[in-house]
């Protein structure tokens, strides 16, 4: 039998504790998915509601508006910016933007991002998860994020910071079978001589503490959730067992290298630094005073990983904040802020309330309603067959009275008005208006007014996006730091641009093919850098109504065509830009030819009317030839153009030359009669 291990113990513990300490929490949350599924009735309710003849089908006004919210909110990918610090090279920050680019694309991210924008919705609280896929690109690894369900986290109660950077620890749980745990772990396959069975039969397995809580509303209404399908039996190698990761913060050395010749300075962890003074040029340097190195305790992420009462291994993380980033909702001062869902929960149970009433008093004024005299009918079934045929001849008998069709009185104006103004407040609280939600009416008849009025609709879901860009920008440092750690190694990272145009970089690698000399190009190792998230960039935009802006400015002088057409959607802008380079650079040429062919037309011209002397021919030969080189100049710009323009000027030659012949004839003739 495996002895438990003390420090896998007290992991334990502390997750039931904290766990406890996060059950209202998760009671909540739990009815909030409930609502977001539209079981918006318990089963009593329900029952109750069929009793009356009241309709237990909800208006779900909370869905739409929830969808609507992370449709605004995940319209596009964010875009990162890498910002260096001190003296650190500028060149290498594009490249960490493309590095950060190309992480989001393997990982998936725009799912990523829009699941744990709906758990941000509907439970309060969703949460990114930074690791390295150690399995990725042919076992290289590779640094990715994903999403984790919020009930499989647990915090420190006792944490007050918006984003848990107080907190003293994290943990993420994970439910595994027992052949998901040997395909993942082999070492648990390994035979205990003393006792001859495996490992993992010796460890404790799964015990129900509420994980993946029940859900509160038994009307599932059809909806698979891991709560409703926990307990299927998966036959042999299905027994479950818990592997809790423990994040918490310790003080970890590391060692600033500063080259004084160069100035350049790198970071290296223990592991690193005992490799680099082993070096003999680098001891030599290191006497020499041609390299400084200061140690400094720097604050790390320290991993724990157990499998009931064993650690199955420890690890510090090159990151100084926790991999399990949250993305809180409507901040409470604790680890469990509310979720949108748990605030419209109450107007969205008032409008269902709403709907029966109408419904019902729809259905009552609808079905038309006898009543009859006591003894005037002798068999009242018979009459309800009757009743109910619309061709039915009915007796009765008149001693004993009329009969009576009692109605309904009417609902007022204001109960009809009711569901209209209920749904108007969700869509407040959630920050989605009419005119988000595509509704035409609501809509100004200018662009810049629809613009100006999208710009004030969206300033609610703006300000939540604020709380999930910190978010984000979070999860870029994690992603930054785990990077920098990870790819030490000779890498290309390539990222296709919307335009259709492919970023590229090589990092790590020599710029001599040897590369036993030369400088490393692209060291992700030196320098230290900021990143960010430009603000509003996972935003949707009204592209018609900003090109029409733009055209606008365009038109009137303020802009040129090349920042207009950078604002629109066309595929390959830069592209059509460098065309209309070209473009405009053939237009002026041909303009050059045409009035350099026009100048020399004309002193031909004024050349072969002055003399036709010999000196004089000669410099027409010469305009000759110099239209020739135009004329060749030109043929690259306008081909076509350029022979007509040729063509005119040789005819215009060509009449200059007989009227010259003929004026010279002339002068004969006349010389010879003076003779």
């Amino acid at each position: 039998m495996i002895e438990a291990d003390k420090k896998a113990t007290q992991v334990r513990d502390l997750w039931r504790r904290w766990h406890d300490a996060r059950r209202e929490w998760e009671n909540h949350a739990r009815e909030d998915i409930d609502f977001y599924l539209g079981n918006h009735f318990t089963e009593a309710e329900t029952d109750e509601l069929e009793s009356r003849n009241q309709s237990s089908l909800p208006l779900d006004r909370l869905y739409s508006a929830i969808e609507q919210f992370k449709a605004i909110i995940t319209s596009k990918p964010p875009k990162f910016s890498a910002m260096p610090r001190e003296d650190s090279d500028s060149d290498l920050a594009n490249v960490w933007k493309t590095i950060l680019e190309y992480i989001w694309n393997i990982s998936d991210g725009n799912e990523v991002f829009k699941q744990t924008v709906h758990d941000y919705a509907v439970t309060g609280l969703g949460y990114f998860y930074a690791y390295i896929d150690k399995e990725a690109d042919y076992g290289r690894g590779e640094v990715k994020f994903t999403y984790v369900d919020p009930f499989r986290v647990v915090i420190d109660p006792n944490a007050r910071s918006k984003y848990f950077d107080d907190a003293t620890g994290m943990m993420l749980s994970t439910i595994f079978t027992k052949f998901q745990l040997l395909d993942l772990y082999p070492q648990l396959e390994e035979t205990n001589e003393e006792n001859g069975k495996m490992l993992i039969d010796e460890i404790e397995g799964y015990y129900e503490d509420e994980t993946y809580p029940s859900t509160l509303n038994t009307r599932t209404k059809g909806s698979f959730t891991p709560d409703v399908i926990k307990d299927y039996d998966h036959g042999e190698g299905s027994e479950k067992y818990q592997l809790i990761e423990s994040f918490s913060k310790t003080k970890v050395p590391y060692y600033r290298i500063m080259d004084m010749k160069s100035q350049e300075e790198r970071i290296l962890d223990s592991e690193n630094m005992q490799k680099f003074i082993q070096d003999k040029k680098m001891k030599q340097a290191i006497e020499q005073g041609l390299i400084d190195i200061v140690e400094v305790q720097q604050t790390r992420i320290k991993l724990v990983c157990t499998l009931g009462q064993t650690v199955l291994y420890e690890r510090i993380l090159n990151t100084d904040k926790y991999p399990i980033v949250p993305v809180p909702n409507i901040w409470t001062n604790t680890p469990y802020p509310m979720s949108d869902v748990r605030k419209n929960k109450d107007f969205q149970r008032f409008l269902n309330k709403t709907m029966s009433l109408i419904t019902s008093h729809a259905q009552a004024s609808s079905g038309l309603k006898l009543l009859i005299p006591q003894g005037s009918v002798d068999d009242i079934e018979e009459l309800e067959r009757d009743w109910a045929n619309p061709n039915a001849t009915i007796e009765y008998d008149p001693s004993f009275g009329e009969p009576h069709f009692p109605s309904p009185q009417p609902l007022s104006n204001s109960v009809m008005q009711l569901p209209q103004l209920i749904e108007k407040y969700i869509d407040l609280n959630m920050g989605i208006f009419e005119m988000q939600q595509g509704n035409a009416e609501a809509a100004p008849r200018t662009s810049s007014g629809t613009m100006m009025m999208e710009d004030f609709g969206q300033r609610r879901s703006k300000s939540k996006l604020r709380d999930i860009e910190g978010s984000l920008r979070r999860l870029g440092q994690v992603v930054y730091n785990l990077a920098k750690e990870h790819y030490t190694y000779k890498k290309v990272f390539r990222v296709v641009q919307p335009n259709n145009d492919m970023s590229e970089y090589m990092v790590n690698h020599y710029n001599d093919k040897s590369q036993a000399v030369g400088e490393m190009m692209n060291d992700l190792t030196i320098g230290q850098y900021d990143v960010n998230i430009i603000g509003n960039s996972t935003m949707p935009s009204n592209r018609w109504g900003e090109w029409s802006i733009y055209m606008e400015a365009y038109q009137a002088g303020l802009i040129d065509r090349t920042e207009a057409l950078m604002k629109t959607d066309i595929f390959d802008k830069e592209g059509v830009l460098q065309r209309m380079d070209i473009v405009q650079q053939l237009q002026g040429q041909l303009q050059g030819a045409q009035e350099q062919i026009k100048k020399l037309s004309g002193d031909l011209q004024t050349a072969s009317r002055e003399s036709l002397s010999a000196r004089q021919r000669t410099e027409v030969e010469k305009f000759k030839g110099k239209l020739k080189e135009v004329e060749l100049d030109s043929k690259s710009a306008n081909k076509q153009q350029v022979d007509k323009l040729t063509g005119a000027v040789k005819l215009e030659v060509e009449k200059s030359r007989l009227r010259g012949q003929a004026q010279s004839d002339r002068e004969k003739l006349q010389a010879k009669g003076g003779k």
